[in-house]
């Protein structure tokens, strides 16, 4: 209709690559409904990836704003509350969608404040991608980010989670009330992958993959008798790689390791490499765009984490028809079948950690593998795209 106003969404993350890495699917759904989409971000710091180019060409307007991860920065913190005030009194928001711990403390402070001062009546949505509390958390974690999180959830329209423990737990939460309904409590299969991407190959392909493979493996360094063990995450003390470093220290299985990733802990992972002598055996591979490739290669995926939400790594790895040895937490055990697609190992239990490498039998690789592949298919885009296009709708006044 001619003088109606454009609808706008608001997309807060912390760290700027995470839209193009994760939410572009979204940003499509949003697009779809006639949404023109803003993004407010840390541009100077991108994660995900070395740059920000992935955005160009996206039709998302960008907004600078100075986050940090960190909650103790409180300097730091309050600068970024204040620039994103100044973005939501200068424009105006019909949703603002909210990712990230700090982009969901920050985005839902400055919405509230904004509303109130500024009158704006934007719907807020903040997508739990793996809450700081769980069973088996710190104690401190609980005293800190719990209360946050129960508090902030009352000027929150609809909460997203990821995983069932999530899930059930934000639903013990009191989210706002707008128009007499009560704010919803959601939970989607992650972000979503493209399962056929890593599973559909034709004979030809298969030969060029075989190619690949070989020709991967040999830059890497692998001898034909190892197994390719596999790892994608940032290097960070959260994604828990030293613990396979040291199992394999004490391992005499014979395992090619590889780590895909760039952090703050790669000059520490890269020291104990060459305290245990490994520099033959495990290699940090920095950022890569070539996970599809290194998937198809390896034989086994790992994944240490002490804490997830729903990682989409171990989504991939699976879809690429990997067996897995995860850690035993929240997310993977509602991804990881033990016994079946893989191995459940204690985070911090060394022992456990060089039982399961030590205990692998080749032959019951392939068959989990499959297992995983067939799996997976649950957690495929199509799905969550539909799960988040009903989201959105309640958005737009369908409650139903």
């Amino acid at each position: 209709m001619e003088g109606e106003r454009i609808k706008r969404a608001l997309l807060i993350t912390t760290v700027s690559g995470f839209v193009p890495q994760f939410e572009q699917s979204n940003v499509a759904i949003l697009q779809e409904m006639g949404y023109e989409i803003h993004y407010a971000s840390n541009f100077h710091h991108p994660h995900y990836g070395l740059d920000n180019q992935r955005l160009k060409g996206s039709g998302i307007f960008c907004h600078q704003i100075d986050f940090v991860r960190s909650p103790f920065q409180v300097a730091a913190n309050k600068r970024a509350y204040l620039q994103l005030l100044a973005l939501l009194k200068n424009e105006s928001f019909d949703l603002i969608h909210c990712h990230t711990p700090m982009g969901g403390v920050l985005g839902r402070l400055a919405a509230k404040y904004s509303q109130k001062r500024e009158k704006q009546r934007a719907y807020v949505c903040y997508t739990a991608h793996g809450f700081h509390f769980f069973r088996g958390a710190p104690l401190r974690n609980w005293l800190f980010y719990y209360p946050i999180e129960r508090w902030l959830a009352h000027y929150t329209d609809c909460l997203i989670t990821v995983n069932r423990e999530d899930y059930q737990l934000a639903k013990t939460f009191r989210l706002r009330k707008r128009k007499g309904i009560a704010g919803r409590v959601e939970r989607v299969n992650g972000v979503g992958i493209e399962v056929g991407d890593y599973q559909k190959l034709s004979g030809v392909e298969n030969e060029i993959k075989k190619q690949k493979i070989a020709w991967i493996r040999k830059k890497l360094g692998i001898e034909e008798s190892m197994l390719f063990f596999l790892s994608v995450g940032e290097l960070n003390s959260n994604k828990n790689h030293k613990i396979v470093i040291q199992a394999l220290a004490k391992s005499r299985a014979n395992i090619f390791y590889a780590i895909c990733g760039e952090g703050d802990s790669r000059l520490l992972l890269q020291r104990m490499i060459q305290r245990y002598h490994l520099e033959n055996r495990v290699k940090l591979l920095g950022y890569r765009e070539d996970i599809l490739e290194l998937l198809r290669a390896a034989d086994v995926f790992v994944f240490p984490s002490l804490r997830e939400g729903l990682s989409l790594s171990l989504q991939e790895a699976m879809a690429s028809g990997l067996p897995v040895i995860a850690s035993d937490i929240r997310g993977n055990r509602e991804l990881i079948k033990e016994g079946k697609g893989g191995w459940l190992v204690k985070p911090k239990d060394k022992k456990g950690w060089i039982q399961a490498i030590e205990g692998l039998h080749k032959a019951d690789l392939i068959q989990m593998g499959k297992y995983n592949a067939s799996c997976i298919k649950k957690y495929d885009k199509a799905i969550v795209t539909k799960q988040m296009r009903a989201i959105y709708r309640f958005f737009r006044g369908d409650y139903s």
